[in-house]
């Protein structure tokens, strides 16, 4: 027995250590296998809400709703993008999930921008809700076939800042430069006198600093958000666009995923998505427009310009000329804009 004994013994500690030793490997192996790290770039800086109110409580939902299989890291102020070429990273692959302006490339999403024409949105909740329902339905979708779109996003109406220029009708914007953020807004500008320069919007502060430009077209959020309320003092109130904004993810990357995760990403993208996002983009425009009463900006208030006499003809100008480009590219944009009127009637708060 005693020589049995011993050898039992180490036969069996012998077993039990290669036990371990494999149950050790395959734990490090499935923990490398289901760990999937997605990266997310935007442009706004990591104190706007649109990255602490929106981008991480998202990135946070996803990570505890896979039980930590799926990670996120977030890349804010444009690090890993830049803000104009977003979406197109996002489809190549160079980033898995991307947010970006519709209007940073112009003639890109020609169909989408249609919902930023003046008349059809008076604040981020409509605008949200309005965008998505176009992708629900299919109106704008096959502008987005070589990604897999998350979720819609929009602005609340852009007005107009400026330093001590006082904007009450279009014959205050002769002669000034002034930021545009997409091509509707600049055909409004131009079709009122003013000079559109596109910019985006982390290059706006030292811009408008340096004298580069005497003015921005902005909602109040962004104003906000890229400190220019630092340097402006004047601010037109004037709902002449909107702006679009998509959030992405990497075509391939979404297919990649297990069933299971996919219904994580699926569960935290769509209209929900879009509605929560539309309350931040409204809190934040009020928050703004509060502080700059607070300091005792100058408020101009122009609240119906398509029933105004002198801002009418501009903004329909503007209207038209935009549709009239999408139907030379041999699109129907009178269809989406149809589309998007019925959207905005049912989105409306």
């Amino acid at each position: 027995m005693r020589k049995i004994l011993p050898a039992s013994l180490t036969l069996a500690a012998l077993i039990g250590l290669a036990g371990c030793s494999q149950s050790n490997d395959v734990t490090t192996t499935e923990s490398a296998e289901e760990v999937t790290t997605l990266r997310l770039s935007h442009l706004w800086p990591t104190t706007a809400a649109t990255h602490t109110e929106i981008f991480e409580p998202w990135a946070k939902k996803v990570e505890e709703d896979s039980k930590g299989r799926i990670k996120v890291e977030i890349y804010p102020s444009a690090t890993l993008s830049k803000p104009d070429a977003t979406y197109d990273a996002t489809a190549k692959g160079t980033v898995d999930i991307g947010s970006q302006l519709q209007g940073y490339t112009n003639g890109r999403f020609p169909l989408t921008q249609v919902a930023e024409l003046p008349g059809l949105s008076s604040s981020a909740t409509q605008m949200n809700c309005m965008l998505q329902t176009l992708y629900d339905d299919g109106v704008i979708s096959s502008e987005y076939e070589d990604t897999h779109l998350l979720f819609m996003m929009g602005t609340g109406p852009g007005g107009m800042h400026t330093i001590d220029k006082a904007i009450r009708t279009p014959d205050d914007l002769k002669g000034l430069r002034m930021r545009r953020p997409s091509a509707i807004a600049g055909d409004i500008i131009e079709s009122a006198g003013g000079t559109p320069v596109g910019l985006p919007a982390n290059d706006l502060y030292t811009s408008l600093q340096r004298g580069v430009l005497d003015g921005l077209s902005l909602p109040w959020d962004a104003t906000g958000s890229f400190r220019l309320l630092e340097l402006t003092n004047t601010h037109t109130n004037i709902p002449f666009y909107s702006s679009a904004i998509m959030v992405t993810m990497n075509k391939d990357k979404y297919e990649s995923l297990p069933d299971d995760l996919k219904k994580v990403i699926d569960d935290n993208s769509g209209k929900a998505m879009a509605a929560m996002a539309g309350k931040v983009f409204d809190a934040e425009d009020a928050k703004f427009m509060a502080e700059a009463k607070a300091k005792g900006d100058t408020m101009i208030d122009i609240p119906d310009p398509l029933n105004d006499p002198q801002w009418k003809g501009p903004l329909e100008a503007g209207t038209k000329k935009y549709l009239n480009d999408v139907a030379a590219l041999g699109l129907d944009p009178q269809s989406v804009y149809e589309k998007a009127k019925e959207a905005s009637a049912a989105c409306k708060v």
